[in-house]
């Protein structure tokens, strides 16, 4: 019905109309009429038809309006970013947003005649489709007079909620509270709302990650009804034997930290008799478990993925699934989807088969103690000693898909993750960095292997599925990425419509073992696209492969489940022909998008839950001398990361020997007397200075600046009249 709408409105001579007009228009029967008015609401609130004024339904495109997100600034002014692809950010004016906020989908007009910088055209909004500030996080004050409000924590929040003392909740200056807007901005006139939850003062234990968990809306209990549902599925019945393959024999091992509870990816391996590999990805079928429709169905789909913070796990599934049956423990019968391949000694796979199992894993292996056998480790070895043959042969084989990932152009990064180390009382007492070893590599290995096999199978038959999808950069960053690979000496040799992954790898194979390798992988990073989850399959750039998906973490990740479910209805039933119109595609389109929006706010989330911890345990060193190297360059400074991955700013006023300047062609900040340069990469020491955990900023001062390097010092500028040093440029604030 929606398509049917949008192509009769996209006629050359069609006006707007009335809803009941436009229904006589289309000649709508009377039976499809309820179907009708909702599909025109739904075109509504997808920003694809407006309703004026005057009680007509247009097309947005046609007159001129754009419908988009709202992404807002701390300085009160905002962006708005378009669903349509290849359009341009949208600037708006404090005065010119009508009382969206940020995350708002919105409706904008252009605004003819303006510009704001670089060109970039601006806007109006004129309708808020949906709001997604409904509550909002942030600590009650108030003023002189006795007037309580909401101040937000998420900064690009900058209007505070009045709150009248019958809705404060007896909250006391200084709480930190959850407030739901009564009424939006209108005008001058500020939103208001009722206070709904008391969650503390700033020093209350867990108080910081639960201000986290409420911002990012964010659930946790689950309800007794998806409890009851899991406890009465979590078990393995006779009759759920019948039809898999029983693998209960074979050497199956699962490998994961040394704190993991959710082991859903198990492997097994044998050497061929022509030289060939069989490798088995063994991953825990939750589709067994969860049902299509059901209340833990149900509740999955709103979660989307598990989210990790520092001092704990929420779960996509609860913990009688996730922790139990759905779990791979060893010396137990699991049931299991699994992905056997063959692999040649160049990495191909050559045959592959993909079916129901049961399994029954022989051993729950850590990484630290993989890698320790692989390193020739005795006592480690001797512990092990049945299955170092099995560690050496997937260490080899590992190394072949590895150099046929590299070969083909798959980026290779290598990012140390930040573990924040927290005592009994959620204090942060240390920051860990996670190396990644080669049995952290051998489990990559695997899974990409078998995600790409996996996807590739329902691909090629054409049935609806979901991929990952991870879209070449923009222009824009690829720009941008030149600009600073020139200031470095470096070039990605090609034109921006030419980049594929392979000029990256280039660039990134170029600069290993360099000062700055580290930081320009991290900027190299910084110019990706965002992967996403899409029914329609466009390739994964970061990979280099043309075709990927998720099936190896079902446990944690909804899209997992959903392929698990097409999977297994193609196992049992062969042939399945549904098109895009079909409600087997539309459910798949719906979980992939829904996954994406959840797994990107869990990212922020973890994120955010992290930088607190981590600003927190920095706030206990102010005072305290660390080595650290240049991570960005600004006109206001630069940023500093040190060895524990923490970053802060050394803003120029603090920088007193000398007046310094930025030169953007070369991203260096330079004095105009003494000619030191501060550049990417460079080493320096630095002392912590403030700390501010409220809004997890880190300031530093240099304590001793990094020698020159040779042949890379920039050409010194021009002298010019004015040695003024520029004052309050910034915000004298260093961030995460």
């Amino acid at each position: 019905m929606e398509d049917r709408i949008i192509e009769f409105m996209e006629q050359v001579d069609f006006r707007p109309l009335k809803p009941e007009d436009l229904a006589a228009k289309m000649d709508i029967e009377a039976k499809d009429l309820e179907a009708f008015f909702s599909a025109l609401r739904e075109l509504e609130l997808q920003g694809r038809l407006i309703l004026t004024k005057k009680g007509r339904y247009g097309l947005c495109r046609h007159m001129n309006l754009i419908a988009g997100r709202i992404e807002g600034h701390q300085k009160g002014y905002a962006f708005c970013i378009a669903d349509e692809k290849n359009t341009k950010d949208l600037y708006i004016a404090s005065d010119n947003l009508n009382g969206a906020m940020d995350r708002d989908r919105v409706i904008v007009r252009k605004i003819k005649d303006h510009k704001y910088v670089n060109s970039r055209e601006e806007a109006e909004v004129v309708r808020v489709l949906t709001r997604a500030n409904q509550r909002i996080v942030g600590k009650y004050e108030e003023n002189s007079g006795g007037v309580g409000f909401v101040r937000p924590d998420e900064r690009r929040l900058t209007q505070c909620v009045f709150v009248a003392p019958d809705d404060a909740l007896g909250a006391k200056d200084g709480d930190i509270v959850v407030v739901e807007v009564i009424t939006w901005a209108d005008g001058p006139k500020p939103p208001q709302g009722r206070i709904s939850e008391i969650i503390g003062r700033d020093d209350d234990k867990g108080a910081d990650m639960l201000k986290v968990i409420r911002k990012y809306q964010l659930p946790e209990a689950f309800s007794q009804k998806v409890l009851t549902y899991a406890e009465s599925v979590a078990k393995i019945e006779p009759e759920d034997y019948q039809g898999r393959r029983d693998l209960r024999q074979e050497q199956i091992v699962t490998m994961d930290g040394a704190d993991a509870r959710d082991l859903d990816d198990a492997v097994s391996l044998k050497t061929l008799a022509n030289g060939n590999f069989r490798l088995g990805v063994h991953i825990a079928d939750v589709g067994h478990y969860v049902k299509i429709r059901t209340p833990l169905d149900k509740e999955a789909y709103i979660r989307g993925t598990s989210v990790y913070f520092p001092d704990r796990v929420i779960p996509m599934l609860p913990t009688e699934l996730s922790n139990g049956i759905c779990s791979l423990n060893p010396h137990t019968d699991r049931l299991t989807l699994s992905c056997e391949m063959e692999i040649d000694k160049k990495g191909q796979v050559v045959d592959y088969e993909i079916f129901e199992s049961v399994i029954k894993s022989q051993a729950r292996l850590t990484y630290d103690a993989v890698n320790a056998v692989l390193a020739g480790d005795a006592e480690a070895t001797a512990q092990y000693k049945d299955l170092k043959d099995l560690f050496l042969a997937l260490d080899q084989l590992r190394g072949i898909l590895y150099k046929k990932r590299e070969k083909r152009g798959a980026l290779m990064f290598d990012f140390p993750e930040a573990k924040v180390i927290l005592d009994e009382d959620g204090v942060p007492v240390e920051i860990r960095k996670r190396v990644q070893g080669r049995a952290e590599s051998i489990i990559e290995e695997c899974m990409i292997v078998a995600n790409e096999t996996v996807a590739s199978e329902y691909f090629n038959r054409d049935i609806p599925f979901i991929y990952r999808v991870h879209d070449a950069p923009p222009d824009d960053k690829i720009l941008d990425l030149k600009e600073v690979l020139a200031s470095c000496g470096l070039s990605l040799g090609v034109n921006v419509e030419e980049v594929k992954p392979y000029t990256f790898q280039q660039i990134l194979t170029e600069i290993e073992g360099r000062p700055e390798a580290y930081l320009l992988q991290t900027v190299i990073l910084r110019t990706m696209s965002h992967a996403v989850y899409d029914t329609e399959n466009r390739g994964h750039f970061g990979l280099a492969s043309e075709c990927y998906c998720h099936f190896t973490s079902p446990i944690r990740r909804y899209p997992d489940l959903c392929i698990h479910r097409v999977i297994k209805d193609i196992i049992h039933t062969p042939y399945i022909d549904e098109g895009k119109d079909s409600k087997l595609w539309k459910r798949l389109n719906e979980a992939a998008n829904q996954s994406s929006i959840q797994e990107r706010n869990a990212e922020d989330a973890e994120r955010e839950a992290t930088d607190i911890k981590m600003t927190q345990y920095m706030a206990n060193h102010v005072g305290e001398e660390f080595d650290g190297v240049i991570s960005g360059t600004t006109n206001f400074g630069f940023f500093v990361e040190l060895e524990n991955t923490v970053n802060g700013l050394v803003h120029v006023s603090s920088l007193d020997d000398d007046y310094y300047e930025y030169h953007e062609n070369t991203r260096t900040l330079m004095g105009k007397r003494n000619r030191v340069c501060y550049r990417l990469g460079d080493k320096v020491r630095v002392l912590v200075s403030r700390v501010n955990v409220d809004e997890h900023l880190i300031d530093f001062e240099l304590v001793a600046g990094a020698e020159p390097r040779e042949g890379q010092k920039p050409e010194a500028p021009k002298p010019t009249k004015s040695h003024k040093k520029e004052k309050g440029k910034g915000n004298g604030k260093g961030r995460r």
